[in-house]
């Protein structure tokens, strides 16, 4: 059997895709990050301070974007979502489609950003414009289509269920558009979902950058299984320099540093990583100081997907195990 011809269908050959991330510095508790593949923007959570939104714009000029595409917003926490950052978001970069966490949460930044997600949705219904709003609950993961073997398909893993602790209820989702693939997961913090998340054959073949999980809390599901099973090329923290957390938790830097996994985090600057050279293979990463421009340190990897996508029929075949238990794509 062919490599391109397994399982009997036509698997994707590599692709050049031009791709950039970006997980900004705000000086204040909280995330914000963007994932750019395939000329499509998408803004991982709904934050702002001074010092990111000039960044943020002009991350969007060097991607040729005026709007974005996706407002991705994985937790109604607020250091994810809060609305004054919400608000300057909906009106300056104009998503067209905002995917929201699928579960409640009763507090007044909540309903306020709630609130102001309607208000836009009305205002540019008005206009013309249609922006799809979705909530990322366990029924909606359900119904969306099985994910592909290898490919170039985001995919939505948890929820899969409401669990009791809000935290735990965070949208994970795994962009994976791009030359390189990252895995965003909130606040999740349970080991049942790190269990889940250790067995999916496509994280534990594909995951290059590692966004941690709750800033780099020394949460339950990361644990040396966890990381010994999807092995991340890099793990990149977003945490603010003033933090009384410490984060990343020193645990956390253990448990890193023992694999010999990079760590890049957003203390004194941005993390920018772009693919390089026929943005098929390789991409860089680069951990900036204050300045926005000078590296402190700087890394070229390969991406696992061209590594598999590179194999002869046979390997392929060894490595890819299809279970029926698979993740959806979106």
């Amino acid at each position: 059997m062919k490599a391109n011809e397994l399982f009997g269908k036509k698997q994707p050959a590599a692709k050049a895709v031009r791709t950039r991330f970006r997980a900004y510095k705000l000086g204040r508790a909280g995330s914000l990050c963007s994932y750019f593949a395939d000329g499509h923007f998408t803004l991982i959570e709904a934050m702002d301070t001074e010092l990111s939104r000039p960044r943020l714009l002009a991350e969007m000029k060097l991607c040729g974007k005026k709007s974005i595409d996706t407002l991705h917003i994985t937790s109604w926490d607020e250091d994810h979502c809060e609305a004054n950052s919400l608000e300057w978001i909906l009106a300056t970069i104009s998503p067209k489609k905002i995917q929201v966490p699928g579960y409640q949460h009763d507090t007044q930044n909540v309903k306020d950003c709630q609130n102001l997600i309607s208000q836009y949705q009305s205002t540019r219904r008005r206009i013309g414009k249609n922006t799809d709003v979705m909530a990322i609950t366990p029924e909606y993961i359900t119904s969306l289509g099985k994910a592909a073997v290898l490919g170039y398909e985001n995919i939505l893993y948890h929820p899969k269920s409401i669990f009791t602790k809000s935290n735990d209820n965070s949208t994970v989702k795994f962009f994976r558009r791009g030359c390189f693939n990252v895995l965003s997961t909130g606040d999740i913090e349970h080991h049942n979902i790190g269990a889940y998340l250790r067995c999916c054959k496509k994280l534990q073949r594909e995951l290059d950058v590692l966004l941690l999980p709750h800033h780099g809390g020394a949460v339950d599901l990361m644990s040396k299984k966890f990381l010994e099973e999807l092995n991340p090329s890099l793990a990149v923290c977003t945490s603010n320099t003033g933090n009384q957390h410490e984060h990343p938790d020193p645990a956390v830097r253990k448990l890193l540093s023992d694999r010999r996994i990079p760590l890049m985090t957003t203390k004194r600057g941005d993390v920018v990583i772009e693919s390089i050279g026929s943005h098929m293979s390789k991409y860089q990463a680069f951990d900036l100081i204050s300045d926005g421009e000078t590296a402190q340190e700087q890394r070229t990897f390969t991406a696992r997907k061209f590594e598999v996508m590179s194999m002869n029929g046979d390997t392929i075949r060894n490595r890819l195990e299809i279970r029926s238990n698979r993740p959806r794509l979106h």
